[in-house]
């Protein structure tokens, strides 16, 4: 732990959302004596780990189990019990958020029933930050510092342009963010979109009790089990694997797959058109066996909708009575004018994914996809931004900075399928270190590390 600094300059920092990120960047705060005022919509912690959340932005189903294993998960102040099974389900990750937050004293600073509805710089350098309280009652506030922990799982992303023919579909369409238990699925012929991590945990559920299942993609992926031999997908990739050249990883955990998962197009699954770890992978232990039992059908992409129909690309159809579309999530932050921030395409230039580069004071925490859990890496985030404004560190000048954040985009280019999913990926051991490097190694100023 950092001693404490006797003087923080009078700094006052506004946390918004206390899910998974706003409460570590909460803690950081909390340990370091730095005053803040942290902001929460719902009337609970966990964003979108709450199942049925108040605020409406969880994406939870109730069946849902974390596909990263829980010692990649846990925060490193506060480990996970060590009762808790390898993968946890959302019930037992809503606890340990309340547990943690009860532990650093962290509830009574939180206000919950309250959302932020606008952050504006201010000229010196500051933020007044609108929020409303649960009575519809707003006020505005000033803060030296920001820190964004709004999450980016809650604005659901629609086929754009929708697929012709959608509005006239005589079935029934949703997002996966509104999908919450098995029993709208009994009884019908269901197609899910998408082969992400939400993609197969509903077909698999949905090939349990839905008369006929099809999952239909644009593309292949890599399918990742949840235990290479008897140890988490995740912990086996971690570790001084992760320090090799990229081509080696991917060699590896190609031959890997090969063994423990066998060939994707063997069960129908279309052959990925890229190499493991140039795109995010999806994680299922149970995707394979229910293709292997004929439960799950696979099909290309929807071309169009005709009546109850859904046409695919290779010009098969089906009669089909519900489709769920796993299309992610779009970059949101609503009390942002666009002129602050922009999002388009998902992409967002911060540099080193926190900090803002026209804009001091402002940080985003957790605004990452890795392969692994965010809640460590948004801690080192969250860690480094105490840093910063106590004034231990230091960021580069602003051209430095773009520099590096061009620099980091060119390289994603070049590693991973274009999709805007991919703009906010990460490797997490990688990424750790970079983090840590900003926080330890001295800089001269001007100079991007």
């Amino acid at each position: 732990m950092l001693p404490p600094m006797s003087d923080n300059g009078g700094k006052r920092v506004c946390v918004i959302g206390a899910g998974s990120s706003g409460i570590t960047a909460c803690q950081n705060l909390l340990e370091r004596g730095i005053e803040f005022d942290c902001f929460e919509k719902s009337s609970e912690v966990g964003g979108n780990w709450r199942y049925e959340n108040d605020n409406g932005m969880s994406a939870a189903y109730e069946s849902l189990h974390i596909n990263t294993s829980r010692g990649m998960m846990e925060y490193g102040a506060f480990p996970m019990p060590g009762h808790l099974p390898d993968y946890p389900n959302h019930f037992q990750i809503a606890d340990y958020f309340d547990d943690y937050v009860d532990h650093f004293g962290i509830r009574e600073k939180i206000k919950f029933k309250t959302e932020v509805k606008s952050v504006v710089p201010v000229d010196g350098g500051s933020w007044e930050v609108t929020v409303k309280s649960k009575k519809g009652k707003t006020r505005t506030e000033t803060y030296t510092d920001v820190m964004v922990c709004n999450g980016h799982h809650w604005d659901s992303r629609w086929p754009e342009p929708a697929f012709p023919g959608s509005d006239e579909f005589e079935g029934e369409q949703m997002h996966a963010h509104d999908y919450r238990t098995p029993d709208i699925l009994k009884g019908k012929r269901v197609l899910v979109l998408g082969i992400g991590n939400s993609a197969t945990d509903i077909a698999v559920e949905s090939s349990r009790i839905a008369d006929t299942t099809f999952l239909a993609m644009r593309r292949g992926a890599w399918i990742l089990p949840k235990y290479l031999g008897s140890t988490p997908t995740d912990r086996a990739m971690s570790g001084p694997m992760s320090r090799a050249p990229l081509a080696v990883q991917s060699f590896f955990l190609k031959r890997s797959l090969r063994m423990t998962v066998g060939k994707l197009t063997d069960f129908g699954l279309p052959e990925p058109d890229h190499e493991p770890l140039h795109a995010h992978p999806t994680v299922s232990s149970d995707l394979v066996p229910r293709l292997g039992h004929g439960d799950i059908k696979v099909k290309p992409n929807i071309d169009h909708f005709d009546g109850d129909r859904v046409v695919f690309t290779d010009g098969s159809s089906e009669q089909i009575d519900l489709v769920i579309y796993c299309t992610g999530y779009r970059i949101t932050f609503p009390f942002f004018d666009e002129e602050v921030i922009s999002t388009e395409d998902n992409q967002v230039d911060l540099y080193r994914r926190v900090a803002s580069i026209g804009h001091p004071g402002l940080y985003f925490i957790g605004l990452i996809q890795p392969l692994g859990a965010i809640m460590p890496l948004a801690e080192a985030q969250s860690a480094w931004v105490a840093d910063l404004i106590e004034g231990r560190c230091s960021l580069p000048d602003r051209s430095s900075m773009a520099r590096a954040v061009a620099l980091e985009q060119a390289r994603m280019k070049r590693r991973y399928v274009t999709s805007k999913r991919h703009t906010i990926q990460v490797d997490f051991d990688d990424y750790l270190r970079t983090v840590e490097k900003e926080r330890k190694e001295p800089r001269t100023p001007g100079v991007a590390a």
